[in-house]
């Protein structure tokens, strides 16, 4: 029988759970707070202010034409950028956990660096590069530039996926006759493949919400976080928080749907 909690003991659990719920409570506010007032009804052109409940904004969200064409852009941008990204970052990363080669610790470093560099100094740099090449800086730029930094983020969320993999597996089904091509679709992609999801959703999740970078290599080009900001200075509709708010749902979705196709694997496995 465990032993019974001391007084003392019961209230610093208390404090330790208030604190908790505070701390959950502080992360949370502003995702909250964009949810709500999807549903506002703005008394003039600043969606800041509590004014009744309405379900207008999301009966016509793409109803703001500017907005709208920001939001495709950064969406072609994050799914263009998240594709190539997570290829080359998860073939990064098996490389590095499966074989041991000159160079790969300079690599390990490198991978790092771009996590590191504030993005100031990344953006300005990559546009002065632009600049200097006499490169017209648009989307092309900016989708180099997402690419850049997303291949660190898949390549190190899927190393850490990857690092406590059995390769063992692959022997048994290369002595079983497999073809290496075959072997890894059957065998390794399959075991890895929730922590090339998860990279995969967060690297989508920086690229579309991306500001400094994307600012420095836009050139004329409207993201969804650009418009936000030179919107702000004259107009805020309400449409703004109706697609973060989808922004967050899809996320919230692809999330669940994720864990639960990784708890059906493993009790399968089991």
């Amino acid at each position: 029988m465990s032993a019974p909690i001391s007084k003392r003991g019961r209230i610093a659990r208390w404090a330790l759970n208030l604190f908790a719920a505070a701390v959950l409570l502080y992360l949370f506010t502003p995702i909250i707070w964009i949810v709500a007032f999807s549903f506002n009804e703005p008394a003039g052109r600043f969606n800041i202010a509590w004014q009744r409940f309405t379900l207008d904004n999301w009966r016509d969200p793409f109803s703001n034409q500017g907005l709208t064409e920001a939001f495709v852009q950064s969406l072609r941008i994050a799914v263009l950028s998240t594709s190539v990204a997570t290829v080359l970052g998860s073939m990064i990363a098996i490389a590095l956990s499966r074989y041991s080669f000159k160079g790969s610790g300079p690599l390990n470093f490198l991978l790092v660096l771009p996590i590191t560099t504030p993005e100031i100094v990344l953006g300005s740099s990559l546009a002065a590069m632009f600049l200097d090449w006499d490169i017209n800086r648009g989307f092309a730029t900016v989708l180099i530039a997402h690419i850049m930094f997303q291949v660190s983020f898949v390549a190190l969320t899927v190393r850490a996926r990857v690092r406590g993999f059995d390769w063992t597996l692959e022997h048994a089904a290369q002595d079983l006759g497999a073809k290496p091509l075959r072997t890894f679709w059957k065998v390794t992609f399959p075991l890895i493949l929730p922590g090339i999801l998860a990279a995969a959703l967060l690297s989508f999740a920086l690229s579309i919400d991306d500001f400094i970078i994307t600012l420095f290599n836009a050139g004329s080009l409207s993201t969804f976080p650009i418009y936000i900001d030179g919107s702000f200075k004259v107009r805020f509709p309400p449409q703004i928080n109706v697609l973060a708010t989808t922004i967050l749902l899809a996320s919230v979705i692809v999330m669940v749907v994720g864990l639960l196709w990784g708890q059906r694997s493993r009790r399968q496995q089991s």
